[in-house]
Order: structure tokens, then C-alpha cells, then sequence
């Protein structure tokens, strides 16, 4: 494996974006969620005019983890009004982190999250939160080890199916 390199994704990154996104996501959550609900998630959250909206929101970021030429994972991040619930101007919202499963374990992840955190102390955020499924063991293992902390559950749809979500934070110490 070469030197990972991190690249802001642009408007032009429409189509890199959607298929990035649907094979990390179903590589991850596809057995243990049946497949209409899967599809039907895909369909909604990589849907083209979501996907653009989001690129050109000045409140997301997102950003690729590149091998070579090859995408291999990628972050978002929201700010302010963008955030998906915890609405604190003076917080970011990691919204993905996503790693194709073959570079899972290969320090893929930490890179996108250490640019995260960049991105936090930048803006001079007082915390970092997110959310992530109960059921993703390996994920909140993750989390845990970069100092977060659960502090409430919220519910995530899946298709017709709710899911419960542990939403984490990490407050960052201010200098």
C-alpha cells in the first residue's frame, strides 16, 4: 500500500462521491439488513440531486482517502445548520466515515478522522459528535479508543426499518 493521500472532494466528484458511498455502505451494513431496506437507503442517501446538494452545501465537507488513483474512503463532515440534529454552531458533526473493507485495519479510518479533528480545532469547534449504529461493534471500538463518549440515541431509518444510533462526543480542550 502506497502513501494514503487526502483530496476535498469537488463538484466534478458527483459520480466518485455516489459510488464510493454505496460500496462502503453496503460492504459494511449489508448482512445484517435485508436487501429491499438496503436499496432503498441507497437509493435515498446517493440519490443525484441529494448527493449535489450536499457537495455544494458550504456547510458539509468531504473528503477522499485515495490509494494511487483509487478512492478507498471517505469522510463528511457538517457544520452549523447542516448538522443532521445537534443544530450548536460550535460544533462539527462527522456524518461518515466509511472505508472500503479491504483497506479496513490499515490505518484508512484514523486518516480520515484525524482530518476531522483538523478541521474542528480550524473552526475552533467546543465538540466533535456523530452517530453511530449500535450494532457497529468495530465502529464504537473505534470511537472509544479517540476519546468519545456516548451521551444519547437516536433513531436511524434504514429503509422501513428503525435502527438505534449511540451518539458520541469528543469535547476538545481549548488552548
Amino acid at each position: 500500500m502506497r502513501q494514503i493521500q487526502l483530496r476535498k472532494a469537488a463538484d466534478t466528484d458527483l459520480i466518485n462521491l455516489q459510488n464510493i458511498g454505496k460500496l462502503t455502505f453496503s460492504e459494511t451494513f449489508s448482512s445484517d439488513n435485508s436487501e429491499e431496506n438496503l436499496k432503498a437507503y441507497l437509493e435515498t442517501a446517493f440519490a443525484t440531486e441529494k448527493v449535489k446538494s450536499e457537495l455544494s452545501d458550504k456547510n458539509s465537507e468531504f473528503y477522499f482517502a485515495e490509494d494511487g488513483n483509487k478512492i478507498i474512503g471517505y469522510l463528511k463532515v457538517n457544520y452549523g445548520a447542516s448538522q443532521t440534529e445537534i443544530k450548536n454552531e460550535n460544533a462539527l458533526e462527522i456524518e461518515r466515515i466509511y472505508v472500503l473493507k479491504e483497506f479496513h485495519g490499515k490505518n484508512v479510518g484514523q486518516i480520515l478522522y484525524e482530518k476531522a479533528i483538523e478541521l474542528a480545532i480550524e473552526r475552533k469547534v467546543d465538540f466533535v459528535w456523530l452517530g453511530v449504529w449500535e450494532q457497529n461493534l468495530r465502529a464504537i471500538r473505534f470511537y472509544d479508543k479517540n476519546g468519545f463518549t456516548a451521551f444519547d440515541k437516536h433513531i436511524f431509518k434504514l429503509g422501513n426499518e428503525e435502527q438505534i444510533d449511540i451518539m458520541m462526543k469528543l469535547t476538545l480542550a481549548r488552548n
